[in-house]
């Protein structure tokens, strides 16, 4: 079996999608989850957060550190990932019915096309 590792990387892009989403800088980020700036230089350098930073920023996020490691993505195994896409889209409240099967319909044909499903 392999040994399973925490994705830095795939964990800083969700990090930075949650901060567009809430219109905050990385400054914000950092006063609002009580983490150093220089933490989240590292973790854009690829480097990995201490313990408490992590839990702190897994706090701020509302993001589930099961996520990020390797081998054990969300539905990895269980669902499709266009399955998984689509039903988040229709469940944000953000998003209208009619902008959410708009986005759905995007995502659909750019997901098939660069896998190569086309």
């Amino acid at each position: 079996m392999e040994k399973e590792h925490f994705d830095t990387e795939a964990f800083f892009a969700a990090l930075d999608s949650v901060r567009e989403t809430k219109g905050q800088t990385w400054k914000d980020v950092a006063a609002d989850s009580g983490v150093s700036a220089s933490t989240l230089t590292r973790m854009a350098q690829g480097k990995r957060p201490d313990v408490d930073g992590l839990a702190a920023l897994l706090t701020w996020s509302g993001l589930k550190a099961e996520d990020f490691l390797k081998g054990r993505r969300p539905g990895a195994g269980k669902q499709e990932t266009l399955a998984v896409i689509s039903n988040l889209l229709r469940a944000d409240r953000k998003l209208g019915k009619e902008n959410a099967a708009a986005l759905d319909q995007i995502i659909r044909l750019a997901y098939k096309r660069l896998a190569g499903k086309d």
